[in-house]
C-alpha cells in the first residue's frame, strides 16, 4: 500500500485515504507571488537588493516567493528549513519541490517511507510554506487510480493552507479525465512555458491556486523573456488573482541568470496589473 495512516476520526478521500479537514484554501492573502527557482543574487542585480543579510534575505527583500528545488535532488534537514523560514519576512512563501525519488524512481507508487520524509523535513517552514510542487517525468503517463492514491496521500500530510501544483511533463494528462481528477483532488496543475501539450501553457486542475512556471523560450532554462511577454504574463496573473485565492509565478530560466531580472522586471512592466 502507499500510505498506512490510521483512519480514525478522519474524513476519508475517494481514493480511501483520511485527508486532512479545514477549508482548503492554498494562501488566501491575494497577493500575487513571484519569484524564482533558488535565491542566487548574480552581480549584475546586486544593487536592486539589501546589502546586509544572507542571500536568502536580501533576495526576500524584493520578492515574495521562491521554489526550493535542490530538495528534487537532496534532503534538507527539517532545521534547514527552520533556519530558512526564520530569515524572510511574515509575507514570504516558499514552494518545495518534491524529490525525484518520489516522482521519478517511485513513480508515485511505494513511496510511503519518502514521503514521510519529505514532509517531515518540509514542515520546518510552518506557515512559510506555500506549496509543494510535483514535477513529474516526461514518460509517466496518466493512471488514475495511482495519481489518485497518490495526491491523497500528498494532501494528508501538510496543512489545508498548503497548496499543491503538479507540472506533468506526458500528454495524457492533459485531458478531461485527468483535469477532473486533479480539480477534485484539489491539486493544481501548472501553466508551463514553452507548453508540452495542447492547455499545458495555461492553468488547470483546482483553479483557486494558479502556478506559472516560466522555464524559458524558446531555449529552455537559457532564455531571457521580453518586456512584451512580460507585460502579457502581468496581465494573466492579474486576470487569475481575481479568478484564484493564490496566484504564483516562478522564472526558471536560471541557466544564464535570466530568471532573477524576469522576476524583477515583472513588477516594473505590468505595475498595475499586479
Amino acid at each position: 500500500m502507499l500510505i498506512k495512516e490510521s483512519l480514525e476520526r478522519k474524513p476519508i478521500s475517494r481514493s480511501g485515504l483520511p485527508i486532512a479537514a479545514g477549508r482548503l484554501t492554498a494562501d488566501a492573502s491575494g497577493a500575487v507571488r513571484i519569484g524564482t527557482a533558488g535565491w542566487a543574487i548574480a552581480s549584475r542585480y546586486a544593487a536592486e537588493f539589501a546589502l546586509a543579510g544572507t542571500h536568502l534575505q536580501r533576495y526576500a527583500s524584493r520578492l515574495n516567493a521562491v521554489e526550493i528545488n535542490s530538495s528534487f535532488y537532496r534532503p534538507h534537514r527539517r532545521q534547514t528549513y527552520e533556519r530558512w523560514a526564520d530569515s524572510v519576512p511574515e509575507d514570504f512563501c516558499f514552494a518545495v519541490k518534491v524529490p525525484r525519488e518520489i516522482t521519478h524512481e517511485c513513480a508515485l507508487t511505494e513511496c510511503t517511507a519518502p514521503l514521510d520524509r519529505f514532509s517531515e523535513e518540509v514542515r520546518g517552514l510552518g506557515s512559510r510554506l506555500g506549496v509543494i510542487l510535483v514535477q513529474l517525468p516526461p514518460s509517466l503517463a496518466f493512471e488514475s487510480a495511482c495519481a489518485a492514491a497518490f495526491f491523497d496521500a500528498v494532501r494528508i500530510r501538510f496543512e489545508p493552507h498548503t497548496g499543491i501544483a503538479c507540472e506533468p511533463r506526458h500528454r495524457s494528462w492533459f485531458t478531461v479525465q485527468a483535469d477532473r481528477l486533479l480539480r477534485a483532488g484539489k491539486i493544481a496543475r501548472v501553466a508551463a512555458d514553452p507548453p508540452r501539450a495542447a492547455g499545458d501553457g495555461e492553468p488547470g486542475g483546482w483553479r483557486s491556486l494558479a502556478y506559472y512556471r516560466l522555464h524559458g523560450a524558446p531555449r529552455i532554462y537559457y532564455s531571457d523573456y521580453g518586456t512584451e511577454i512580460l507585460k502579457c504574463l502581468g496581465r494573466k496573473l492579474a486576470a487569475q488573482r481575481l479568478q484564484a485565492a493564490a496566484t504564483w509565478c516562478i522564472f526558471d530560466n536560471t541557466a544564464a541568470q535570466a530568471a532573477l531580472g524576469n522576476a524583477l522586471s515583472v513588477r516594473r512592466v505590468a505595475p498595475d496589473a499586479i
